[in-house]
């Protein structure tokens, strides 16, 4: 039997995906593990490996659609199966550097419609349905489009002037007619960039997908999770000394960062109760210790994850904590990557911040905002001296954990940043 591939669930509110763009086309041969289809969630664009090997059919959905979790997009044929490729729409890889708006497989073209990529491009153009033209070989080309596009030039119904799909959707919503503008692309079509001159462009840009998603998570935790604060100020001489040795040991690129999941991974070993999730009105305790690291990219936040940070060495965080935020700037996230998160870091020091307080990341039950190492006056021994140290403030869901709780593990927590060297580098 074929291999279905589905749309993943990559996070425990999700219910839909959206398709970004297949980047292998039907009748290809794929290989398992091998990335097949870019998906964009609530929080970040991943990329969907295949499940098995064989060849790409039956792709049921094109760039752009939005499909539910646990939905069949594709399916994997092995050798000597029957169906796939010539069975669905064809979508190819080069979908992605098509206009905004415009979907894979072209203007009009239902799925069971075979077309060459010019074709389609043309029709785009055009304003072609494709369903209309008919072909002895039952293949449309490039031909067929322009000598269709010749019939109805004499029609009693005026044609739609040729233009771009994103020209098009932006001539509309700035009220322009596209027969009075002169275009620049193929034949005379009109492309984004030749409307500018004939009208203004729009006021302001609207946000992303993951943007706006984000922002609706975010106000959703902040209206019914009962958020409570707790800051403390911590000594970091020691653990300045500590990255100093470390870097020197390891030859890594030790950061602050890294040295807090270390610490936190740490602390949470030692006060696993807040290693817990509130989903449907109960505690859901967590087994491994999981710390997500907040990352900001120019649409949005994402949430990598490294697992079991409690069982690595601070090279090993070192080097997945740099893997996974080049990945996540890059828009390169597997699902893996983004999924079982128990507590998450949010670190602002590199910005100059000195304290701040973060949103909890549901279902989380806690969240550690860390701002900046500074030079303070701090009392030792009765006596005012220069010592550096960072403010700490978790911020924790009410519903999942209380003010004893919170104070017990930001404690511990205090006490390992203060006094590191007792862990094996």
């Amino acid at each position: 039997m074929p291999t279905s591939v589905i749309m993943p669930a990559l996070e425990l509110a999700q219910e839909t995906g959206k398709v970004l763009r297949w980047l292998k086309a039907p009748g290809a041969t794929v290989r398992k593990g091998e990335p097949l289809v870019e998906i964009e969630t609530d929080k970040v664009t991943v990329e969907v490996e295949a499940p098995a090997s064989g060849v790409l059919g039956d792709v049921s959905a094109e760039a752009g659609d939005v499909v539910g979790v646990g939905k069949t997009i594709a399916l994997i044929f092995a050798a000597g199966e029957s169906g796939g490729a010539t069975a669905a729409s064809p979508v190819a890889p080069a979908a992605a550097s098509a206009p905004a708006g415009a979907s894979a497989a072209g203007a009009g073209a239902p799925a069971g419609v075979k077309a060459s990529p010019l074709a389609r491009k043309v029709a785009e153009q055009h304003g072609v349905d494709l369903a209309r033209l008919k072909t002895p070989s039952g293949r449309i080309e490039k031909a067929d489009v322009l000598a269709f596009v010749e019939k109805q030039k004499g029609a009693a119904t005026p044609r739609l002037a040729p233009a771009s799909p994103k020209a098009r959707r932006l001539a509309a919503e700035r009220g322009v007619d596209l027969h009075v503008v002169r275009g620049s692309g193929p034949d005379g079509a009109v492309l984004a960039g030749d409307l500018p001159a004939a009208a203004p462009r729009a006021a302001a840009p609207s946000v992303g997908n993951v943007w706006r998603i984000m922002a609706e998570r975010m106000t959703q935790s902040w209206t019914t999770a009962p958020h409570f604060y707790l800051v403390r100020e911590v000594n970091v001489g020691r653990l300045v000394t500590w990255r100093e040795r470390a870097i020197k040991q390891t030859g890594a690129r030790i950061t602050y960062t890294d040295l807090l999941v270390r610490l936190v991974a740490a602390a949470i070993a030692q006060h696993p109760r807040v290693n817990v999730a509130w989903t449907d009105d109960t505690i859901v305790a967590r087994t491994d210790i999981n710390v997500g690291l907040a990352v900001a990219l120019d649409d949005g936040l994402v949430v990598p994850v490294l697992h079991r940070a409690d069982t690595l060495s601070l090279a090993e965080i070192a080097a997945r904590r740099e893997d996974l935020v080049t990945r996540a700037q890059a828009g390169k996230l597997r699902p893996a990557d983004i999924q079982g998160g128990g507590f998450t870091i949010s670190n602002l020091g590199m910005y100059g911040v000195d304290a701040f307080s973060a949103i909890v990341n549901p279902p989380q039950a806690a969240i550690l905002a860390v701002g900046r190492v500074a030079d303070r006056v701090v009392a030792v021994n009765g006596q005012a001296v220069v010592q550096p140290t960072l403010v700490l403030t978790l911020s924790c869901d009410h519903r999942a954990l209380d003010g004893a709780r919170g104070a017990q593990f930001l404690s511990a927590l205090a006490d390992l940043i203060e006094e590191p060297l007792a862990l094996l580098v």
